[in-house]
């Protein structure tokens, strides 16, 4: 009796600019399924966990940018006795199709609810401004590559400075 044997197939994700395998019996079986990838060491020990979509392209297989988060543990770590943090949920629109965005910032020092707030609605203005002529894959670069949270944290500095600003969550929303 013939047995299968799997094969091992290479998955390129050009958000981040790398290229995985994974074992199938069919390239067609791996389409819609999910990669999890660790990209601490790529973002310089930032704990963040992506998540990326399978999906066939000419031919290969490609993965598209599904969600990525940074572990609890990692927070937790940078979290300090006297600070205020700020935490927010967004849906954010994008050219493809929304995305929701979970800002995570801390304060030097504590701060009033006022403030707080302002911080808030400031991160929302220029997410929504920033996102809104992206695709998510360019979001989602922005994001892993920490170019969108400097801007954000340069315009936030002028109403308080932030020790921390980063997306607790970013996941590809449904269409």
């Amino acid at each position: 009796m013939a047995s299968i044997r799997k094969k091992v197939f290479e998955i390129e994700i050009p958000v981040i600019g790398q290229t995985t395998s994974a074992l199938s019996l069919t390239q067609d079986t791996l389409v819609g399924k999910f990669i999890k990838l660790d990209l601490t060491r790529a973002l310089k020990g930032k704990n963040v966990e992506a998540a990326f979509r399978i999906v066939k392209e000419n031919g290969s297989l490609i993965g598209k940018p599904h969600s990525m988060m940074i572990l609890s543990s990692y927070i937790r770590r940078i979290m300090r006795k006297g600070v205020s943090y700020v935490e927010d949920s967004l849906v954010c629109k994008t050219k493809d199709g929304p995305i929701i965005i979970k800002p995570f910032m801390l304060t030097r020092k504590k701060v009033h609810r006022k403030i707080r707030n302002a911080l808030n609605q400031k991160t929302k203005e220029i997410l929504t401004n920033s996102l809104k002529e992206r695709t998510t894959e360019e979001a989602f670069s922005l994001i892993l590559s920490s170019k969108l949270q400097k801007v954000i944290s340069l315009q936030l500095k002028r109403i308080y400075p932030l020790s921390f600003f980063e997306f607790r969550v970013v996941k590809v929303g449904k269409q």
